[in-house]
């Protein structure tokens, strides 16, 4: 058996696959746990989330679906091999995950990725193609097939991130309190959201996650985007991404796949500055497990 985790600051979803042939994968199950991010949690922490949350889902399940199986013959967990991917999984962080991983899972192989090779994975599976993150921050990254080779630094959405939910967020904002063209729009998101113009200064730069709030104006956004001068934004913001962190890889020849909830909620948007920008896109994925299943059942 495998298990494949994509992990993000706010849930974990993991897949567990199982071979009855061996040539094939099937899933078998799908669990979901907070999310777990090393770079900001200790091992301990990380040991509490799998033990309390994963390993009792885990549990459950052999026991209600396993029961009379011969995989059960030796423990559940020592049979799983683990493919964890997740945010903050630096190469620094990477051996503590892994250490903390085996001590769960006495498992014959467990690797830990980055939430970019993920999406190269998911996106482009064995063939070369740029990959690309567009969520509530974004990356990319060049992929030859089997190992990123390229990757144009992100940096944040005070430096970087274009493209991303915070940086349409911070680019509306700035819009609706500095453009008059915006001050209807202004004022109907700040009454249906019960904010202030200080409301929003002090959410932005007192309160913790920044980012987070500045990515939820993206809803607002989604359900107004009848209003032009709102598709443009959209428009604007993935043209800068393809400007800044993908014409940098000079691979015009390449397909562009991308995977987050701002390349599928904003699917039009997306295409539109891609051609405008020189670009063919390629695959669109809300999420990367679905690739992630594809890419370990060939």
């Amino acid at each position: 058996m495998i298990l494949i985790a994509d992990s993000g600051s706010t849930k974990t979803d993991w897949a567990l696959l199982h071979s009855p042939y061996p040539t094939r994968l099937d899933v078998i199950a799908n669990f979901q746990t907070q999310g777990i991010t090393p770079i900001h949690q200790t091992p301990d922490v990380i040991r509490q989330i799998l033990g309390q949350e994963l390993v009792s889902q885990l549990s459950t399940f052999s026991r209600a679906a396993l029961i009379n199986s011969k995989a059960l013959e030796t423990p559940l967990l020592s049979q799983i091999d683990v493919y964890f991917y997740g945010s903050g999984c630096t190469p620094v962080h990477v051996p503590m995950m892994k250490q903390t991983l085996a001590q769960v899972f006495p498992a014959n192989k467990i690797e830990v990725y980055s939430d970019l090779m993920a999406a190269a994975r998911a996106l482009c599976q064995r063939e070369a193609g740029i990959a690309c993150i567009l969520g509530t921050g974004s990356n990319s990254c060049l992929y030859d097939g089997e190992q990123i080779v390229q990757n144009t630094p992100a940096l944040g959405y005070i430096l970087g991130d274009e493209g991303s939910g915070s940086v349409l967020g911070r680019m509306f904002m700035n819009a609706i309190f500095k453009n008059p063209a915006y001050a209807a729009i202004r004022d109907e998101y700040l009454k249906a959201q019960k904010l202030t113009q200080n409301d929003v200064i002090q959410k932005v730069y007192r309160e913790p996650m920044g980012n987070r709030f500045l990515a939820s104006t993206s809803l607002f956004i989604e359900q107004h985007l009848g209003n032009p001068l709102l598709s443009q934004l959209v428009v604007d913001n993935f043209r800068a991404f393809f400007r800044n962190n993908v014409k940098p890889y000079n691979r015009t020849d390449l397909s562009v796949g991308v995977v987050g909830s701002m390349a599928f909620h904003y699917r039009a948007q997306l295409e539109e500055a891609a051609r405008l920008e020189g670009f063919t896109l390629g695959q669109i994925l809300k999420s990367p497990m679905e690739g992630l299943i594809k890419y370990y059942s060939i």
